[in-house]
């Protein structure tokens, strides 16, 4: 356990260091945080390297350090993986308070942690769910994909570890991740599909929400991926590079219908 935390420390110190700045306009009282108290919290967390950062960004570095080191203490089964950091920087963004911060993450993890065990059960469990969607909705596209041995969606790895975090803006982010949790939270109080579209009269809420957002940025490329794609490497690297090219509107819209036409068949 001790050799194991400490290799989680130093990479969620690395992790911390490299966390971008897009959230400094929307927290205002955090990015207005004086030198002197960023570098004493960077201390006493033992945060390194990290005289290149302005004092805002040192503050945040060192409060994700310090909530992520408790977190793997907290669940050691998991500890630190790279991608969490994506995951609670928004958070501690909106949240001044760590110990709010801490807890809101745990709750977080609770759905997310699957993303981050070693035998990849959860990830592939969503790839799957990812690749039914498509062959459901796009047989063509699904074709060329297995022509390319792709078919197992692995291409879209990234986006369901960190559920779209490098994909999408920080506003855009917290946009697709809240609409998520209210789709999650209906499902946990028990609302009827038949009943939700009543009062709705739009899709049924789902727990995969993410994996049908994922599916419908694929399906928006399936002409470039048909017409211009002939290894899987080339798609990861479309993948990859979609950061900042991104409508999370047009996304959760084109997600909401894939789960109207397909939600009974995935």
């Amino acid at each position: 356990m001790n050799e194991d935390f400490a290799t989680w420390q130093r990479i969620i110190r690395l992790d911390a260091v490299r966390a971008n700045a897009e959230w400094i306009i929307y927290s205002p009282s955090q990015a207005a945080v004086s030198e002197i108290k960023a570098r004493r919290f960077a201390e006493s967390v033992g945060l390194k390297d990290y005289d290149h950062l302005e004092p805002c960004r040192i503050f945040h570095a060192a409060r994700l350090v310090a909530i992520l080191e408790a977190y793997a203490l907290y669940d050691s089964e998991i500890g630190y993986c790279q991608g969490m950091s994506d995951l609670l920087s928004p958070i501690i963004s909106v949240m001044e308070e760590d110990h709010d911060a801490f807890w809101c993450f745990v709750g977080y993890m609770k759905k997310a942690r699957h993303n981050f065990r070693l035998d990849e059960v959860g990830i592939r469990r969503q790839l799957s769910i990812v690749s039914k969607i498509i062959k459901c909705k796009d047989s063509h596209l699904y074709r060329h994909l297995e022509k390319l041995q792709a078919e197992d969606c692995f291409f879209v790895y990234r986006m369901v570890v960190v559920l779209f975090r490098r994909e999408l803006s920080f506003e855009q982010t917290l946009c697709l991740w809240e609409v998520m949790w209210a789709d999650q939270a209906a499902v946990r109080a028990g609302i009827a599909k038949s009943t939700w579209g009543r009062i709705r009269l739009r899709a049924p809420p789902t727990d995969d929400l993410l994996l049908y957002a994922i599916a419908a940025c694929v399906l928006q490329r399936r002409k470039l991926i048909i017409e211009k794609y002939s290894s899987m490497d080339e798609i990861i690297r479309e993948c990859n590079s979609m950061a900042g090219h991104l409508d999370v509107w047009k996304l959760l819209d084109d997600a909401h219908d894939l789960v109207v036409t397909l939600h009974d068949k995935v």
